[in-house]
């Protein structure tokens, strides 16, 4: 048995784990949102990457990204708006 294992049981590994994990997932991505858009958390240097990121959310949804607001600061979020291709936007022509 591993050190942590003699400390702290098996059952209190497991909940620590599991707790760990479920946090990993909710905030591993940065990026929360759905088919109308959503946020990505700031961070120096995502300024460069958020268009590429906001194009892969919602083309999983068959639409186009745009960028509605950037708060460059740290604890704050860069907004993005998913619409559907119609007769303004890229993929109208």
């Amino acid at each position: 048995m591993t050190p942590l294992f003699r400390r702290f049981g098996r059952n209190h590994v497991r909940v620590l784990s599991g707790a760990l994990l479920g946090v990993s997932f909710w905030f591993g991505s940065g990026i929360k949102g759905n088919d109308t858009g959503g946020i990505i958390a700031w961070s120096p240097g995502i300024e460069a990457h958020a268009p590429a990121i906001v194009s892969d959310h919602c083309g999983r949804y068959g639409k186009y990204g745009v960028i509605t607001s950037i708060h460059p600061w740290p604890g704050d979020f860069i907004g993005f708006a998913c619409r559907r291709p119609g007769r303004y936007g890229p993929m109208y022509n």
